[in-house]
């Protein structure tokens, strides 16, 4: 009689170690599976399209392929459209695809069928891994044989984000002085895809007032090297002295370069922008709406800190709607203005026009004439 094992589990919740696992393979350029009841499918960023990879594709796909776009870049494609569709590959054409995933002056060639829940997951997957959102989704035939991939069930890819959320941890902290202010840093791991978020806690702030608090979301060319396409970084210079001249407080530096599309992407529209498209424009010819971003997580990192009460230093309404959905109380909100340039104003004028945030445009330009 064989004697039971001892199964033992390493891995933790297994669904979220699988996503992440997804997320690793499509930043690596690698395909994946996502499994769902009526069948799995092999799935491909456009990015990561070689003709050697092509060729094994094609041995499965059997003239099954598809092409999975957002609902932006379909409406970029000429079709009036507010949910992802698909079009299907008879030949997985590397050409057409890369001219319906990004090229300017593209039209929809074929019909476009609705997305199912598996080209949902795949969009969903594509977003975490801050990849272009454009995928070739190759269904998995019964009697195919090939090498094992990474595979990932839809359920875990849809819920994801909220049960990384639930699981977001501090890991560190420690005091850091800044010229403006003593400052602690705190990181914590978990809540988007598989980046740190960071904390930086200004001066003293009482936590029994509401606290002032800034989600700052991650600008490298802003923040870092002062790009004058934008005031980012200018808001974060900016907060973290008014924050230690008036009380403290805590800004939030959040992970989410480009609206959430990822450095790469950004930098993709900056090019476009170059070419004198607007900011919301370059982003959709990509297949991104307004704004990827989503804020859930940056409550939970208030709730770590014991903050229940804030007044939020921003000028976009949704992240004031986000953190009250979350079950922060927001007291107040106020606005956060960097210095207007030559450069920016179109940009902060598209920001306010297109995407509702509270920024008085013609004062920022009474402010550019003056400095001339």
């Amino acid at each position: 009689m064989n004697k039971p094992q001892n199964v033992v589990r390493l891995l933790g919740n297994a669904e979220t170690t699988s996503v992440e696992r997804a997320v690793s393979e499509m930043r690596s350029g690698r395909p994946v599976l996502i499994s769902a009841d009526e069948g799995d499918v092999i799935v491909l960023g456009v990015e990561a399209l070689e003709d050697d990879l092509i060729l094994r594709l094609s041995e499965i796909a059997a003239g099954s392929a598809r092409l999975v776009l957002p609902a932006a870049r379909l409406r970029r494609l000429g079709l009036e459209r507010d949910v992802p569709g698909t079009i299907a590959l008879p030949v997985i054409d590397r050409a057409r695809i890369e001219a319906l995933a990004l090229r300017l002056d593209a039209k929809a060639d074929a019909p476009v069928s609705a997305a199912g829940v598996l080209d949902r997951a795949a969009l969903e997957l594509s977003a975490l891994s801050l990849i272009l959102p454009a995928l070739v989704i190759v269904p998995l035939g019964a009697d195919v044989l090939m090498d094992p991939l990474t595979s990932v069930a839809v359920e875990a890819v849809l819920d994801y984000r909220r049960s990384a959320t639930a699981k977001l941890r501090i890991i560190s902290r420690a005091p850091v002085p800044l010229e403006a202010a003593p400052t602690e840093f705190v990181v914590y791991r978990g809540g988007e895809g598989l980046r740190d978020q960071v904390a930086i806690i200004v001066g003293t702030p009482d936590l029994n007032d509401p606290v002032p608090v800034r989600l700052h979301s991650a600008c490298l060319t802003g923040d870092l090297f002062g790009s004058l396409k934008c005031d980012c970084g200018d808001q974060l210079r900016g907060t973290i002295r008014w924050m230690a001249e008036n009380g403290g407080g805590i800004l939030l530096y959040l992970d989410q370069e480009g609206r959430g599309n990822g450095l790469a992407n950004k930098i993709r529209a900056y090019k476009l922008q170059s070419q004198g498209w607007d900011t919301y424009d370059a982003d959709e010819v990509l297949g991104f709406d307004l704004d990827q971003r989503r804020f859930d997580f940056a409550a939970e990192m208030l709730r770590l800190l014991s903050v229940k009460r804030v007044r939020l230093l921003t000028n976009n309404p949704e992240k004031i709607g986000a953190v009250k959905r979350a079950g922060i109380e927001v007291t107040s909100h106020e606005r956060v203005i960097g210095r207007p340039t030559a450069e920016n104003v179109l940009y902060l004028t598209s920001k306010r026009d297109r995407a509702g945030h509270l920024i008085d445009v013609e004062a920022l330009n009474a402010r550019l004439t003056a400095q001339d």
